[in-house]
Parts: C-alpha cells; sequence; structure tokens
C-alpha cells in the first residue's frame, strides 16, 4: 500500500512540473554570432501565453532596451512572442524574458545574441 501511494505522489509531482512553459525556440539563437543585425526578437514557449502578462527586454552592452514597444504573441499563434528591435550594430545584446503560461505558471530566463562587425 505505501509502494502504491508513493507511486501515486511521484506522479503528481512529475505532472506539475511538467505544466511549466519552457522557451522552446528562439530568433537569434541563444549564443548565436549574426553577421547582419536581426529586426526582431521571436521566443517560442512550449505552453500558450497570457500576453498582457508576459515580456521581453533586449538590451545592449551598455543596458539600453533596444527593443520598439511591447512583446506581444504572434497572430494564431499563442505560444509566440515577437518583440521589434530598433535598427541596431555590432555588439552583445541580452534577451530577457518573464512569462505566464495559461496554466498561471511563471517561468522567465535569459540568454544572448552577439552582432558581428
Amino acid at each position: 500500500m505505501r509502494a502504491l501511494i508513493l507511486i501515486v505522489l511521484v506522479a503528481l509531482v512529475a505532472g506539475v512540473a511538467f505544466a511549466h512553459s519552457f522557451l522552446e525556440r528562439a530568433e537569434p539563437r541563444p549564443g548565436s554570432t549574426l553577421k547582419v543585425a536581426p529586426t526582431e526578437v521571436r521566443l517560442r514557449f512550449t505552453e500558450r501565453l497570457e500576453p498582457a502578462f508576459s515580456t521581453v527586454q533586449v538590451t545592449n552592452e551598455a543596458g539600453r532596451r533596444v527593443g520598439r514597444g511591447e512583446a506581444q504573441t504572434e497572430p494564431g499563434s499563442p505560444r509566440q512572442l515577437r518583440v521589434p528591435l530598433e535598427p541596431i550594430g555590432a555588439g552583445r545584446y541580452a534577451v530577457r524574458w518573464r512569462v505566464l503560461s495559461v496554466d498561471s505558471h511563471v517561468v522567465e530566463g535569459d540568454f544572448s545574441f552577439r552582432v558581428a562587425p
């Protein structure tokens, strides 16, 4: 009986752990070096997002925001956020995100990319 209870508890905890949204794909790719500066950053997650409570910030090496406006979900793709960028030049850029998925879990993370001279 104890073994059965333990199995059920482990299954419940594992189910809750897998409910969080994770970053599935990013453009530009984390850690990448680009020859051409991107015009936007796109992030795709494993779960649908609540756009009103999800943010993406892109900053340059000086810490200045280079995104134009707030991040928005793509029409017809509630798992993807995009933020347009102002024209950027060579240098390293940081992307920080914080999202609320529709299952009410908040997840955040960051990565960087570089634009070569």
